[in-house]
């Protein structure tokens, strides 16, 4: 399974603005250190701000804060919801002629349900407190899974 991008552009942002800051982050300042477009953060920040992950500020002073509450969320949690309701395999379309005698599917979806069982085990807080390792190659880098 791999993550889709609105996914992994919401994580990594969520990381960055959950940084100490004297001012609230900008799209433009993401943007740039992210490597992402300002029009594909646009979106990521306005759908997070709707989940109130994040605080966002109008005007000039403005930005993006971490809202505290984030911290305690469970991984799992966050990226059921900016998974939407993907599913690793479709059998319905187009129909596939092997699904009356075929187990896959139910075996990758309770594969998926272990992935964000294992992920419930952990909050945004933890993820943001583990120490960096050797393999670490940049401050911004995230899982590809």
């Amino acid at each position: 399974m791999q993550l889709n991008k609105f996914t992994d552009y919401a994580l990594r942002i969520l990381m960055y603005v959950a940084r100490p800051s004297d001012a609230p982050y900008t799209i433009a300042e993401i943007a740039q250190d992210l490597y992402v477009s300002q029009n594909h953060l646009v979106k990521v920040v306005h759908f997070m701000g709707k989940q109130e992950w994040i605080i966002t500020i109008r005007g000039k002073g403005g930005g993006i804060r971490l809202n505290p509450k984030a911290l305690d969320l469970k991984l799992g949690a966050i990226v059921r919801i900016l998974q939407g309701d993907h599913q690793i395999v479709e059998c319905n379309t187009p129909p596939c002629v092997l699904r009356s005698h075929c187990g896959l599917k139910g075996i990758l979806d309770q594969a998926l349900e272990s992935f964000y069982q294992s992920l419930d085990q952990h909050t945004l807080g933890e993820v943001l407190q583990q120490p960096k390792t050797a393999s670490d190659t940049s401050p911004i880098s995230f899982l590809q899974i």
